[in-house]
């Protein structure tokens, strides 16, 4: 049974710090590319940060600076650090794992992530 578990999301002040972190089982953590998403209220998923199998990272325009993607294999962990965090950062954060060939994927229920003063 595959499952992708959150956590580290809360409520935040404006230029706060938070880091989420989603730990993998029951699929084979290295050969998977690694992302998150997130999805405000009334607005569509978009994805935040992805992470290759080589540690090839991608983030969206609006995160690019102060958000970093990583993964330590050895813990099968993807993190998202996040720096001066926005009110419009605010939106559950959801970790998903992708098959680079069968293209099947996971997601893990979300973590949600209030920037708010």
């Amino acid at each position: 049974q595959v499952q992708l578990v959150e956590s580290g999301g809360g409520l935040v002040q404006p230029g706060g710090s938070l880091r989420l972190s989603c730990v993998a089982s029951g699929i084979i953590f290295g050969i998977y590319d690694m992302a998150w998403y997130r999805q405000a209220p009334g607005k569509e998923r978009e994805l935040v940060a992805a992470i290759t199998r080589s540690s090839i990272t991608n983030y969206v325009d609006s995160v690019k600076g102060r958000f970093t993607i990583a993964r330590t294999i050895a813990e099968n962990t993807v993190y998202l650090q996040m720096n001066s965090l926005k009110p419009e950062d605010t939106a559950v954060y959801y970790c998903n794992g992708r098959h680079p060939v069968s293209r099947a994927q996971y997601w893990g229920q979300g973590t949600q992530v209030t920037v708010s003063s």
